[in-house]
């Protein structure tokens, strides 16, 4: 496998196939485990006709294994979705896929847990979980719905597509590609996000957040449509991190809600390896501390 060509995996995790885009670097300095949103798939994370974009590509040639996955009912496990409504179970599955993926390989420095929009739910998760995460990035969340959201939110269900929502996760146009918004990354949804999206900002994300113990960056898009993103709405999401060691906000300009392929996701991505780096350097830090006190 070269570090610039992302290639499909499919592995066995308790009798379900689950599916990932993997693109791995020879000697890497961490594992990148990018979760995507609703409704998409792993492709997010690999931009249709605009290999520039590609977070998988860029990650690896920067020297970070990446593996896009397909979250717990979708891709291959689509048709065991009903199988993954205990929040558990879908932590569980995915740690495995994981683990069956890299097969024993070289993980560097650790995991760093990347999560888009509806994807942050797992990630926030498995950052929580997992005994080798080193940092984790959340964009395309929040805690309020912004205004033009509450009623479009309110409507949709895994079978209804409201009027008003394309608009909110893809406008401005002007700032994608046109290949992206030809409905080229779309995927059926999954019915157990309507549990996670009900319960998400009123219980869940100040829950799990208080129980992140690495650093976390929160990035923000210039006009992200579904979530606030005032100061005050943006200081109440930073403050619940309260175990975290550090929590960074990144304004990403020019940006709409789904920064993994916008025109500035090279730069997005860019961002997000250079918090990486700094994650890794802290856990080196801790690790240093650690045997010098033994």
């Amino acid at each position: 496998m070269t570090s610039e060509s992302p290639r499909p995996r499919v592995v066995l995790v308790d009798g379900v196939p689950m599916s990932a885009l993997v693109a791995q670097a020879p000697d890497p300095r961490a594992v990148i485990l990018a979760v995507h949103g609703g409704a998409t798939s792993s492709a997010y994370f690999d931009c249709p006709g605009r290999p520039d974009l590609s977070l998988l590509r860029a990650a690896a040639t920067a020297g970070f294994t990446t593996i896009a996955l397909d979250r717990p009912g979708y891709g291959t496990s689509a048709v065991y979705a009903a199988e993954f409504a205990d929040p558990a179970r879908r932590v569980a599955s995915s740690f495995a896929a994981v683990d069956k993926i890299l097969a024993g390989a070289d993980r560097g420095a650790g995991l760093f847990v990347l999560g888009h929009s509806a994807g942050c739910e797992l990630a926030l998760r498995m950052a929580t979980s997992g005994d080798d995460v080193v940092g984790v990035e959340l964009a395309g969340t929040g805690l309020r719905y912004g205004e033009k959201a509450k009623d479009v939110i309110a409507t949709a269900t895994v079978t209804n597509r409201p009027a008003g929502l394309r608009d909110l996760l893809w406008e401005p146009t002007d700032l994608y590609p046109a290949e992206v918004l030809t409905g080229a990354l779309s995927a059926p949804g999954v019915a157990y996000e309507g549990d996670v999206t009900a319960n998400w900002a009123r219980r869940d994300f100040p829950a799990i957040a208080a129980d992140v113990r690495v650093p976390v960056q929160f990035s923000i898009a210039e006009h992200e449509k579904v979530w606030e993103t005032d100061p005050e709405a943006v200081s109440a999401i930073a403050g619940l991190f309260t175990a975290s060691p550090r929590v960074r906000i990144n304004e990403v300009a020019a940006s709409g809600h789904n920064l993994s392929v916008g025109l500035t996701a090279g730069e997005y991505h860019r961002t997000v390896m250079s918090f990486i780096d700094e994650c890794i350097a802290a856990a080196d830090g801790r690790d240093r501390e650690q045997v010098e006190a033994s």
